[in-house]
């Protein structure tokens, strides 16, 4: 079982440490997003150097490739990424929702044709847990149902009644052999006495940790900031707190500020290989014709491997010349950045200057690259 304790309070801010099997995790914490067992463009190694602690692997993507039988038999998903660190694996019911058309769900669970092949598959509470489990993460979540934020309220209280009976098929099953720790996902929207109804549903079932779903799907952010200000003291404060599938560096800080303990997203590594870098004065399109001579690095203030040795017109050219190597460069970039802005987001914790910290990264992102 894992064991966590929040060492420092700045308001509703809290920093924490997270022990899990394979390894501390020291939070506010970014999870960079491997979801078919690698994150995109580089190495493990690499993760390592950047100063990542925990990474996040799929079960939709692993139950359809290469399936969860075989990375079993290599030894489970640690050995067969040859990432030595946590790993947290989501349920999969985000890609489930994400199919739209392809998909129908019902309270048995979610049956689906595969993306890949058309294949029909049937995700049940039971068999999320059982594909997470021969997987091997440290953390494995509930199966849920992901409803648009600007579903009708209708929607959200079906996805909210049926998450709560899925949760509890859920711990049922980790139940009968709990390797990893389980952890609950709270629903609802942006409706405030529904996320209240089911953050109580969900934490009665005495879980190892607690999520927030269903942020960051529509809605504006600051209707998303606003709702996780609300819903992530409703969570258990004993317990670690998630938030999934969010997001920029500003929603990072601001709803770290909220106490929220772990964060993912897709975002610093698709946006990468797209030719933005974030830095500290905001968003950095490398692509850009104004960069094509410009000596200086993506940004002066960052350690990473990138910006140590190139400059922007080599980041623009790889990029203009489709170089597989600009992949891997900005990756380490925006990986690096949200690394570093965790990092000192936890500093500023501790020191008592966590708002101070955000107020002068705000302005800064405003600012605009130079």
């Amino acid at each position: 079982m894992l064991s966590f304790a929040v060492t420092h309070q700045d308001g509703a801010a809290r920093r924490g440490v997270l022990e899990l099997p394979h390894g501390r995790v020291d939070t506010p914490q970014f999870m960079p997003v491997g979801t078919a067992g690698s994150v995109k463009a580089i190495a493990p190694d690499d993760l390592a150097n950047i100063g990542a602690q925990i990474v996040l692997g799929n079960t939709y993507h692993l139950l359809l490739r290469p399936g969860p039988e075989l990375v079993a038999e290599l030894g489970g998903l640690n050995r067969f990424m040859s990432w030595p660190g946590p790993i947290l694996t989501d349920s999969g019911g985000f890609q489930v929702y994400s199919l739209a058309e392809q998909r129908k769900i019902t309270d048995e669970g979610a049956l689906f044709r595969s993306h890949l092949d058309g294949s029909k598959h049937l995700l049940t509470p039971e068999r999320a847990v059982q594909v997470q489990r021969q997987l091997g993460p440290d953390v494995l979540m509930c199966f849920d149902e992901c409803p648009p934020a600007r579903a009708s309220r209708k929607e959200h209280e079906q996805a909210v009644a049926r998450t709560t009976r899925w949760a509890a098929r859920c711990k049922e099953e980790w139940l009968k052999d709990p390797r990893g720790d389980l952890f609950g996902i709270v629903q609802g929207g942006l409706d405030r006495e529904l996320r209240e109804r089911h953050a109580a549903e969900i934490a009665a079932l005495d879980l190892p940790g607690n999520a927030l779903g269903g942020f960051s799907v529509g809605e504006d952010p600051t209707q998303m900031w606003e709702g996780v200000a609300h819903a992530a003291p409703l969570l258990p404060a004993e317990k670690p707190r998630y938030l999934m599938g969010v997001g920029t560096p500003e929603d990072l800080l601001r709803c770290g500020m909220a106490g929220v303990d772990l964060f993912d997203c897709v975002l610093p590594t698709r946006v990468a290989r797209n030719g933005l870098l974030f830095t500290r004065r905001g968003r950095l399109q490398i692509k850009a014709a104004r960069y094509a001579r410009d000596p200086r690095p993506a940004d002066p203030g960052c350690r990473c491997y990138t910006c140590r040795t190139f400059t922007r017109a080599y980041l623009r050219h790889l990029f203009a010349a489709q170089e597989l190597l600009a992949f891997r460069l900005n990756t380490l970039h925006n990986l690096t950045f949200y690394t570093d802005l965790m990092s000192g987001l936890r500093a500023a914790i501790e020191a008592g200057g966590a708002r101070n910290y955000t107020e002068r990264l705000l302005e800064s992102f405003r600012q605009g690259p130079d």
